[in-house]
């Protein structure tokens, strides 16, 4: 018989699930009103294609996630072919509808049937005839991208780092430790096996502040920013699921200002690079000019000879100093301040000295998601508020919408997201938040 409260769950799953469908269904139409002209238009006038001196068959992975679509139209406008792949979960991908993407195909989920996974993507190299392999990794995906690159080098070239880098950079422990042994600023870390370990540490001496975080990726705590020590911590602490098999790190809090950075590498050598300020939930991007963390990531990529995308969320303190908080190899929603440079296809695929890296055009637009800027516009609560978010709206432009390339930010909400509520819904499944950008329901457990 179920509990008073599993019901009252239940309903409060019920009704927010509806809510949201109700206020897709609102906008539906507005949506229509804008992607319907765009549609016409872009078959009247197709986007221009740069011709390519040796046209190369990309294959992308991370098919549902906005930095996804943001490469396949990068490498299609410079003459290249993208085949887009999703696991199966995802097959109801808004991006499958993109004129940048030729084929789309979905394969097992790689946490679920490892073997599968790769061994559908060397099958899929092998049909398509496939020049490069460029996963758009989920956190979860990135060390089985790295597996699959293993078996896929002799066959096309592979943008990613090895087995072994991934699991080091991954690491909010081992990163420390890395970047300190090449001379490096770095936060202080503990690694963290049981939660004993935290209730017997000296925070006399060391009085932090330290923040807890889960080496093993989680859609839901990662969002958790409580600050150790306070009084009456251990309920705190007891409740978090750390074991050996789950560690945790215990990192010191650094204050100062975060930022966010996307660096393509190819043998140690940045040849793409952008950085922003963080943002709430990461779904606003602007590029800024910061030298001490270019000069930062440029040492570290250069000592440990990385290849792949390498993206790092760093504090930088009042004196300057730069603090890496975490890193992530691989690509960064940040990609999308690239949505009118031409030669990102170029700065992924050769090594050919290109001088500097290549960065967002002097004269690109701040990047947003319209359906989480409208999703903020309910929480606004002062006059000041509303006129920073009408800026954004004005200054900046929308990371699905293309006037060349409209069907994804039709398809994106009313497709995509809409039918994983409908499944949510169907499974009286909770959720905490939708994410418009990686284009799926942020759950527990989840993804």
């Amino acid at each position: 018989m179920c509990s008073p409260l599993s019901i009252l769950s239940v309903l409060a799953t019920l009704l927010q699930t509806l809510a949201v469908l109700a206020l897709l269904t609102a906008v539906l139409p507005l949506n229509l009103a804008i992607v319907i002209p765009a549609f016409l238009w872009s078959r009247m006038r197709p986007a221009p294609r740069h011709p390519a001196l040796r046209p190369q068959r990309i294959l992308l992975t991370g098919g549902k996630m906005t930095k996804a679509l943001q490469l396949a139209r990068c490498f299609n406008a410079a003459g290249h072919s993208v085949v887009l792949v999703e696991t199966h979960k995802y097959w109801l991908s808004g991006h499958r509808f993109s004129n940048a993407v030729e084929r789309f195909y979905t394969v097992p989920a790689p946490e679920e049937d490892a073997d599968g996974y790769v061994a559908a993507l060397l099958d899929l190299v092998q049909q398509e005839n496939i020049d490069a392999f460029i996963p758009v990794s989920s956190p979860v995906a990135s060390a089985y991208d790295a597996m699959a690159g293993e078996a896929l080098a002799p066959h096309c070239q592979v943008i990613h780092s090895s087995p072994d880098a991934v699991a080091m950079l991954d690491d909010k422990f081992k990163l420390c430790e890395t970047a300190r042994s090449l001379g490096l600023s770095a936060p202080k870390a503990v690694l963290i096996t049981s939660p004993q370990q935290i209730l017997s540490f000296d925070f006399k001496t060391d009085s932090g502040p330290y923040l807890l975080k889960s080496l093993r990726y989680d859609a839901v705590s990662r969002l958790d920013m409580t600050r150790l020590p306070f009084p009456g911590m251990a309920a705190y602490v007891e409740s978090l699921p750390i074991s050996e098999a789950n560690p945790w790190v215990m990192q010191e809090f650094i204050s100062g200002q975060e930022y966010c950075t996307h660096s393509t590498v190819r043998q140690g050598t940045i040849r793409l690079h952008c950085c922003s300020k963080s943002s709430p939930f990461q779904v606003n991007y602007d590029h800024v000019d910061k030298p001490e963390i270019y000069a930062w990531v440029k040492t570290f990529v250069r000592a440990l000879n990385l290849t792949g995308q390498i993206s790092f969320d760093v504090i930088q303190s009042a004196d300057g100093t730069v603090y890496p908080i975490e890193c992530n190899p691989r690509t960064h929603s940040a990609i999308t301040m690239f949505y009118n440079h031409p030669d990102v296809a170029e700065a992924y695929l050769t090594d050919s000295a290109i001088g500097d890296p290549i960065t967002p055009l002097p004269g690109s637009r701040p990047t947003y998601w319209l359906y989480h800027e409208i999703w903020r516009l309910t929480g606004i609560t002062s006059w000041a508020e509303f006129q920073a978010w009408r800026q954004t709206i004005a200054e900046g432009t929308d990371a699905l919408f293309q006037w060349q390339d409209p069907l994804p930010f039709l398809m994106v909400p009313h497709w995509q997201i809409t039918l994983l509520l409908l499944n949510n819904l169907r499974q009286l499944k909770r959720w905490v938040k939708i994410d418009f950008n990686i284009g799926k329901l942020v759950e527990r457990g989840g993804d």
